[in-house]
């Protein structure tokens, strides 16, 4: 579904897999914090991973969306990639500590009745944290990777990157 959302928003098939790959990554980190921890996977976890595929997908959509409004302001991509992630590092930290902070009362679990729903803010904090390190150097990579693949996918098929103003 969103991937539906994502295609159509951006009228592209493949600008939305970059936006995406930072869920794998949020995923295995959801499931490295509940093994170091001794959790289990239980309704909890799994609600929390859900949570964990929005949250993670906002960090992706702040930096490709940035890198695309910059190059269509005329930057080349990597002059682009770089400045979307020195711009949008600030709110990908903010948002994704205030998370960390916010669950990290649920993940200690400091009463009987957070014990029960602990693996819900272990999943969340292992997430957000290896989706906050890995994010910010995996999806630029892929986008770069992902915009080769788009370039030439359009030169083959011998599509202009642009519309041509010569249309009657």
């Amino acid at each position: 579904f969103t991937y539906m959302i994502l295609a159509s928003l951006y009228e592209s098939p493949i600008l939305p897999l970059t936006i995406m790959m930072a869920i794998p990554l949020a995923i295995v980190g959801a499931f490295f914090a509940l093994f170091i921890t001794g959790q289990s996977l239980n309704v909890f976890s799994w609600i929390s991973i859900i949570m964990l595929l929005g949250l993670v997908t906002k960090n992706s959509i702040l930096l490709v969306d940035y890198t695309l409004q910059l190059q269509k302001k005329g930057f080349s991509r990597d002059d682009a990639l770089k400045m979307a992630g020195k711009v949008r590092l600030r709110p990908i930290l903010m948002t994704t500590f205030s998370l960390i902070m916010g669950m990290l009362p649920l993940a200690l679990a400091l009463t009987e009745v957070g014990k029960f729903r602990q693996s819900m803010g272990v999943a969340v904090e292992g997430g957000l944290i290896s989706s906050l390190i890995l994010t910010l150097f995996i999806v630029p990579s892929i986008f770069g990777y992902m915009d080769d693949l788009r370039l030439w996918t359009r030169r083959f098929l011998g599509l202009d990157s642009k519309p041509s103003a010569k249309r009657r």
